[in-house]
């Protein structure tokens, strides 16, 4: 195998999964790019994929990821864009790592669902522990027995 030589050298790459019902990928782009400030961003069909240096990629995912906390979600790519140890153009097809992500983002809506919850409990108020009920007094063994004696005559 030739050797790797990397095109982005001293830059991350991450992928940003939108699944949410008021924000496509198309809507989060635009915003991305507005706030890129120097940052690779392409469009996908299922988010964006954003390469930058690290402090760059991470000040815009936090952006982005204000838009709708709960349907946003982020991670990290493993090997650059245009690697020739991954690039479907050397490889044929499709990468292998998109098959991972249909299966991830078909269990967002659960993590979303928890996150949704989880917010909404902490800013509810919480509810009134209710009082623990009163104990009954334990029969004391003396009484036991003198029932006893006494249900015997």
């Amino acid at each position: 195998m030739a050797e790797y030589i990397p095109e982005y050298v001293g830059t991350v790459t991450k992928y940003v999964f939108v699944e949410s019902p008021t924000l496509t990928p198309g809507e989060l782009a635009l915003k991305a790019y507005e706030a890129s400030e120097g940052v690779l961003i392409k469009e996908t069909c299922f988010g964006l994929q954003v390469t930058g240096e690290p402090e760059a990629v991470d000040r815009l995912i936090e952006v982005i990821r204000a838009f709708d906390p709960a349907h946003i979600f982020v991670k990290d790519r493993g090997f650059p864009p245009g690697d020739p140890r991954r690039c479907r153009a050397n490889l044929g097809g499709a990468r292998p790592g998109y098959l991972g992500h249909e299966r991830e983002v078909r269990i967002l809506r659960y993590i979303t669902r928890g996150l949704e919850v989880l917010e909404r409990r902490e800013t509810e108020a919480p509810d009134e522990v209710p009082a623990a009920p009163k104990k009954k007094p334990k029969l004391d063994i003396k009484r036991l027995q003198e029932l006893i004696e006494k249900e015997e005559s």
